[in-house]
């Protein structure tokens, strides 16, 4: 059997995730709902929901991909701006039949270099795209810079379950299942370049603690759906 070539680094992998996501934009929605159950939906909720912020707060969404939690900030009475450096996803985003009755502004742009004002949002999500940026060290403090004092951050991402029996279910799961799958119904090689790209993750206890080394404090992490999923709350310090 052929070892899997290493995963991309830095500028490298830049380049790989732009190409993965522009590929897989069309079916990205489809493929979302069916390989988690719709679960996902429910954990977009949860994550705007521990926001804690008032009705018309300006919330950022970090790697916005098709425009899922945009839809739900939106829906929650927020105020949604989008941001990602795929433009095919910005595309699909615009595309959805819900866009134009709950629309929001979208930049293209690196979640690393956002090109808004220090203070200049009341919060930030991102899902499922923590392990997708080339150094979550530069992302968490581009993150407190654009945060105003006590601005929020609610951060989704997979996880692997604890239990013994969820966790080899698990990686069966998302190892085997999910890239023949999205191979069947979008992009082969993207679907089995995502369940690789969990390694890119630190710990958790690691995870946090970068939060609270880069101006974060009510740093939490609950874990979602038996652990398949992990929400990370924070507190930007004043």
């Amino acid at each position: 059997m052929t070892a899997a070539a290493p995963l991309p680094q830095g500028p490298a992998k830049v380049a790989a995730v732009r190409r993965m996501f522009d590929a897989i934009a069309p079916r990205y929605d489809l493929l979302n709902r069916l390989l988690t159950l719709g679960l996902d939906r429910r954990w977009r909720r949860r994550a705007v929901a521990e926001l804690r912020l008032p009705a018309g707060a300006r919330v950022f969404d970090l790697a916005c991909g098709t425009g899922d939690l945009c839809r739900d900030l939106g829906a929650a009475g927020l105020g949604p701006v989008g941001f990602d450096l795929s433009t095919g996803m910005l595309r699909a985003a615009q595309g959805h039949r819900a866009w134009a009755d709950r629309p929001a502004p979208l930049v293209l742009s690196d979640a690393l270099r956002l090109p808004v004002p220090a203070h200049s949002a009341d919060g930030v999500t991102c899902g499922f795209a923590l392990r997708n940026v080339v150094d979550l060290g530069e992302l968490f403090a581009e993150v407190a810079r654009v945060l105003r004092p006590r601005g929020r951050v609610s951060l989704l991402e997979v996880s692997e379950p604890t239990h013994p029996v969820l966790r080899t279910g698990h990686r069966v799961y998302f190892g085997a299942v999910v890239p023949r799958i999205g191979g069947l119904l979008s992009d082969r090689a993207a679907y089995r370049y995502l369940p690789r790209s969990m390694s890119y993750l630190p710990p958790a206890d690691e995870l946090l603690a970068m939060l609270a080394e880069h101006g974060f404090d009510a740093v939490e992490r609950r874990t979602l759906s038996g652990g398949i999923a992990q929400l990370i709350t924070a507190t930007r310090r004043p």
